[in-house]
């Protein structure tokens, strides 16, 4: 019999204004996670990589620019092609959210390319699980404003400061980092089962 464990996860995003980071800030939270930034150069530290390579649960982070991640992701993502040769990441739980000015703005793509990202690597994805608030009367700060099922999406418009991102995109991003370190738990507890 396997005893209840802790999971141990990483959220790895990149921020180019800093509404990104406050998302990832957000999704750790929930999470219990530890937070490695991907650099202006697209470059992750040694002890970065080391943190998702024993990881059990990883949940990507990007801004949509131009209708996909930010280059800088999409170098990191490219450098994973190392872990990826010896299935370092293979099992693990994955996850992702990205923020963009616009209300579509094209997120969907950017999380799709995180799942196909994580399906390289032989991972398992978690959807959002929370439903949309798309009634006459939801408002700005109510949880998955943005009608998302693969991963949080959150709208900061292009000249406010990431203090003034909506509470409900945190909070959506919040329940969804508690979603992930949940079913990291119960894969890694029913694992070796």
């Amino acid at each position: 019999m396997t005893t209840h464990s802790s999971s141990n996860t990483v959220v790895v995003y990149h921020s180019g204004y800093g509404h990104t980071h406050r998302m990832a800030e957000a999704v750790a939270e929930g999470a219990g996670a530890a937070l490695h930034a991907i650099d202006a150069e697209g470059n992750l530290s040694e002890d970065g990589w080391a943190a998702l390579n024993a990881a059990d649960a990883i949940i990507f982070g990007a801004p949509t620019y131009m209708g996909g991640p930010s280059w800088q992701f999409k170098k990191f993502a490219d450098a994973s092609s190392k872990p990826w040769f010896s299935a370092q990441w293979q099992d693990k739980v994955f996850g992702g959210f990205t923020n963009s000015a616009s209300l579509n703005g094209d997120k969907l793509n950017t999380l799709q390319y995180f799942v196909l990202l994580a399906g390289q690597h032989g991972g398992l994805w978690v959807s959002l699980g929370i439903k949309p608030s798309n009634t006459k009367a939801s408002q700005r700060d109510d949880a998955n404003r943005m009608g998302s099922y693969i991963g949080p999406m959150a709208q900061s418009d292009a000249d406010a400061a990431p203090e003034e991102m909506s509470v409900g995109d945190l909070e959506t991003a919040r329940l969804y980092g508690v979603r992930v370190a949940g079913i990291a738990r119960k894969h890694k507890s029913t694992e070796f089962a």
